[in-house]
């Protein structure tokens, strides 16, 4: 029978492959506000002012964490950035799924599921919980 000791080695076994799959897909990320950026002008939220310019400079910020993780010196402060820019983009979700946004242009018609646009918001949890994993290695560790 397993125990909390075998789950445990487990994720301490995946922790650094799951880095190399953390830093990346932020860098993907961001590079899409640059290369579509008016699929997410889309989905930020209408009062906030300097729309483009807010998924701009999100995409900045999702490719400076995805690359700050991915070196030891800066992981702990990058996993911190992007603890920090998930709870700074998730008034996006929300209002993706409270307002039924459909994304004009997207890949697959854009008009997401219910089961999508909630979804996404405790899957935001998760994310924070995985970077939040890295904040809890001192910077100089290799993992």
């Amino acid at each position: 029978m397993s125990d909390g000791r075998d789950l445990l080695g487990a994720l301490r076994r995946l922790k650094r492959p799951l880095l190399y799959v953390m830093g990346p897909a932020y860098i993907v990320a961001g590079i899409l506000h640059f290369v579509v950026p008016e699929l997410y002008v889309q989905i930020v939220p209408p009062f906030l002012p300097f729309r483009l310019e807010l998924v701009y400079l999100s995409g900045v910020a999702e490719i400076l964490v995805g690359v700050g993780v991915l070196v030891p010196r800066t992981r702990r402060i990058a996993a911190w950035g992007t603890v920090a820019l998930l709870v700074a983009i998730f008034p996006a979700n929300i209002y993706m799924a409270t307002h039924g946004v459909v994304i004009e242009g997207a890949p697959g018609g854009g008009d997401p599921s219910q089961l999508v646009r909630w979804g996404r918001l405790p899957l935001q949890a998760v994310l924070i919980a995985w970077a939040w994993w890295y904040t809890q290695s001192p910077p100089e560790e290799a993992l």
